[in-house]
């Protein structure tokens, strides 16, 4: 007799959409980590949603909730625009163990973020579940920081 758990590793059981991957953006995330200011880097590469992130990131610190909401705002949908590119079809999930996926969560995190501290109630909550929805580790992650 075989084992019935044999072939399924993974598999997605519940017949939902795969996992979307984002591509390595290895631009962006080298001149991120060697100090390079997130305004050149999101000019260099407006394309990259760790860009965008990291002025969000940067802006919400310094106080600048409403700059923080409109960066991650653009970030989000660059990284709906590589989503899509990439297979997503409006849900499922985007691991945040998967690296490159990292700057697009981190964008729907600080649009929440940025909404929340403006009041914008309904638009905080969607992108928490959207949050939620792509990943919870992603939340546990996030509100750990």
């Amino acid at each position: 007799m075989t084992d019935p758990s044999e072939g399924l590793a993974g598999r997605n059981l519940l017949g939902g959409p795969p996992p979307t991957l984002l591509p390595e953006e290895a631009g962006p995330r080298d001149a991120l980590a060697a100090g390079t200011e997130p305004a050149e880097v999101a000019a260099r590469f407006p394309a990259s949603s760790l860009a965008w992130a990291a002025l969000a990131d940067a802006a919400f610190a310094a106080g600048g909730v409403v700059e923080s909401y409109a960066y991650a705002r653009v970030g989000y949908h660059r990284g709906l625009d590589a989503l899509r590119r990439n297979g997503w079809k409006g849900h499922g999930p985007v691991p945040w163990s998967h690296t490159p996926n990292r700057g697009f969560l981190r964008c729907l995190y600080a649009l929440g973020r940025a909404a929340s501290a403006i009041g914008e109630t309904d638009e905080a909550e969607r992108c928490r579940t959207f949050l939620d929805d792509s990943d919870p580790a992603a939340v546990a992650s996030l509100d750990s920081q």
